[in-house]
């Protein structure tokens, strides 16, 4: 599989003529959801790149990077005449990325396709990596292919357009990282104040975290092993992300990953004797700049019935990554159902 070009751009306008200019496409689509056509389409139109270009706008949120979002776009792909050599620019958040690369990667059994990151979120995990994907029938990206974007374009200034709760929701990934990396990188981005933003120390820690995660992904590009430790929360959190929108009150992905990643912790320190004094920190952190998830004993075989269909299990076992440390990554790890509820106890008590 080949790698994305991932660039954090100094020159917006220039750096996506550039990466058009490229693809020598015989047309071009941009995809975007309502927030995103609202506000960063109107700066991308300025490219002259994209003048007569075709655009897609789907709803925004989550709940709608399903099956029959992508047929509408394949719909449209096709009655405006698309072609292979056509390319689809995904404009847009995790959501966008997502089901962007999924519906270029197999329409007509593949279109080039560009990822222009507009949230902390996308840009620190969906958009880089070459996963691609739908939610279906209640599961989180449960269809999809692996097939990297060209070119990944990440441009800090339309982050400014994001609230709190979106920006915190991107830094959840880049914990995550921190976590599978070193002790260096942890204390590092902990220090990061999420009261006080600073826009261009957030662009140097998504640097850092971006190339985390590529030097995973190179080693490891289909998940067959260490790939594997970016899964670090997303079991538990996955199952919380679910159950959010089966009980109609969603949560944003950050935040169910940050609550996933002190529920797998809580694993490890129990499993693999991860510090007590770290899992202490997260869980710190957590409940100050997250709140928490609500949900009572009684809804315990529903979250672990979501788990037991998570795509990352190799047989009717439910896989972790777990860590015996900051950067000491264990995967394949699995937990009896009561480790599991002790795990949801010890995340209610607060």
């Amino acid at each position: 599989m080949s790698h994305s070009i991932t660039k954090i751009c100094e020159d917006f306008l220039s750096e996506l003529n550039q990466a058009i200019g490229e693809q020598s496409a015989d047309s071009i689509f941009v995809l975007t959801d309502e927030n995103t056509r609202k506000f960063c389409l109107p700066l991308a139109l300025k490219s002259p790149k994209l003048e007569g270009c075709h655009i897609i706008c789907i709803p925004s949120g989550d709940e709608n990077k399903n099956i029959n979002s992508a047929v509408e776009i394949w719909k449209y792909l096709s009655e405006n005449g698309a072609t292979r050599k056509s390319l689809l620019i995904s404009l847009g958040g995790g959501m966008i990325t997502d089901i962007g690369g999924f519906t270029a990667s197999t329409f007509k059994r593949g279109m080039r396709y560009i990822n222009v990151s507009t949230t902390l979120l996308g840009a620190v995990d969906a958009a880089t990596g070459g996963k691609t994907g739908i939610n279906f029938l209640g599961l989180k990206n449960e269809i999809g292919v692996f097939a990297p974007a060209e070119t990944v374009l990440i441009n800090i200034d339309f982050f400014k357009t994001l609230d709190d709760a979106n920006l915190r929701s991107g830094y959840a990934e880049m914990v995550k990282h921190a976590l599978i990396d070193t002790r260096e990188e942890w204390e590092r981005v902990l220090k990061y104040d999420l009261e006080k933003l600073d826009f261009i120390e957030l662009k140097e820690l998504l640097a850092r975290s971006i190339r985390i995660k590529e030097r995973v992904v190179e080693q490891d590009p289909f998940e067959a092993n260490i790939r594997k430790a970016l899964n670090l929360g997303h079991t538990f959190g996955h199952a919380f992300e679910s159950w959010s929108y089966k009980i109609e009150n969603p949560v944003l992905h950050g935040y169910a990953v940050m609550w996933g990643l002190l529920c797998e912790l809580y694993l490890s320190f129990v499993k693999l004797n991860f510090p007590k004094d770290e899992l202490l920190r997260l869980k710190y952190l957590t409940k100050e700049f997250y709140g928490t998830f609500e949900f009572s004993c009684q809804e315990y075989d529903a979250l672990f019935e979501l788990m037991t269909h998570d795509k990352k299990n190799d047989s009717k076992e439910i896989n972790f990554t777990l860590l015996a440390n900051v950067g000491d990554i264990h995967i394949n790890q699995t937990a009896t159902k009561e480790e599991i509820f002790e795990c949801f106890d010890f995340f209610r008590e607060g």
